[in-house]
């Protein structure tokens, strides 16, 4: 059973048709909104959105084990993580779709584990993302004729602010493609989990001291709007 986990500009999945819309009790509290269960393209999928129907909830502050938790008790084994994202790398422009390979976590303070007293988990994360459901994220891509690049490292950071300049050459210097605030700790709790897990990131923006200009809202809500469509497209095609 495949879920998607929508981030920023992607609060509702187009297409499904609403079989459920799911109230979900954890161990860990409550997932960042109701899961909604249906069909996109005759497939059934679940879907979640990540800061809340609402967008209301900041990257920091999302139950990451909560949502986790409760997909897997829903019996989803895959994951499709959507994220937006800032351009480190000079070929990683606004509008431009990632499939990353590898991630830095630069997080703090996040409940990262489903590890307790007298249960420690010691997950292999030498690869933190899926190959298998990364190419089947390519093979949907090449199906939809929606170009995407196949790897890059991203960089995962506190937020909600936006980093500095001096930050970004940090990032860069480690290896760093793209930067963003909400792939960690999602990934290693579906490590933990056994769930297969690969990420689809759009880039809104080039990063701090990378643009021309300020950082604004404006900009990166009309390259949302212009490039979401494409992430749409892909999501479909791989549950089809």
């Amino acid at each position: 059973m495949l879920a998607i986990i929508g981030g920023t500009g992607l609060t509702a999945l187009e297409g499904l048709t609403l079989q459920d819309s799911i109230v979900m009790e954890t161990p860990y509290g409550v997932p960042s909104a109701n899961i909604e269960k249906g069909e996109l393209n005759g497939s059934p999928v679940f879907f979640l959105a990540r800061h809340g129907k609402a967008h209301s909830l900041t990257p920091h502050s999302v139950n990451y084990r909560a949502n986790i938790w409760a997909l897997q008790s829903l019996g989803v084994t895959r994951i499709i993580g959507v994220n937006a994202v800032g351009g480190i790398n000079a070929s990683m422009g606004p509008e431009v779709i990632v499939i990353p390979d590898q991630i830095i976590d630069y997080t703090w303070g996040r409940q990262s584990s489903f590890s307790e007293e007298g249960r420690v988990i010691h997950a292999d994360f030498t690869y933190p993302y899926t190959e298998e459901l990364r190419r089947q994220l390519f093979a949907a891509a090449n199906k939809v004729s929606v170009s995407v690049c196949d790897s890059g490292v991203y960089g995962a950071t506190q937020g909600p602010r936006l980093e500095t300049a001096a930050e970004i050459n940090r990032l860069e210097k480690d290896g760093c493609d793209i930067v963003g605030m909400t792939a960690m700790p999602e990934a290693i709790l579906a490590r933990e989990l056994d769930m297969q897990y690969a990420n689809v990131s759009l880039v809104v923006n080039m990063a701090a001291g990378r643009s021309e200009g300020l950082i604004t809202m404006d900009d990166i809500q009309r390259v949302l709007d212009a490039g979401m469509g494409r992430v749409r497209a892909l999501l479909s095609a791989v549950v089809a």
